[in-house]
């Protein structure tokens, strides 16, 4: 093994960050299932009342926004780590609803 890849393995942070990444593939996994079970509240609202509720649907929107904040540590695309060691992601001012 050269001395570059020796270093490499011995890195601390490298470590470190595979940790955060197996902590955020069990949280990937648990928010993946509230999720589901808000797309089935939605579905459920949807068919009771005609029409989507905002507060579901913004939920929803937040919820996917924390995803993409995990891919994009997971991936190495970003090294600020999602919540809860980082902020929760903000409602983008421009969200469009369904019928809105």
């Amino acid at each position: 093994m050269n001395e570059q890849m020796k270093t490499n393995m011995q890195s601390t942070n490298t470590w470190q960050r595979a940790l955060f990444m197996l902590l955020f593939a069990i949280i990937w996994t648990v928010t993946e299932m509230l999720l589901a079970l808000l797309a089935v509240f939605q579905l459920g609202s949807a068919l009771i009342t005609g029409k989507a509720n905002d507060n579901v649907a913004k939920l929803g929107h937040l919820i996917g926004l924390y995803l993409y904040q995990i891919v994009q540590f997971v991936t190495f695309n970003s090294d600020e780590k999602p919540f809860p060691f980082g902020a929760w992601p903000e409602a983008d001012s421009d969200l469009r609803l369904p019928g809105k």
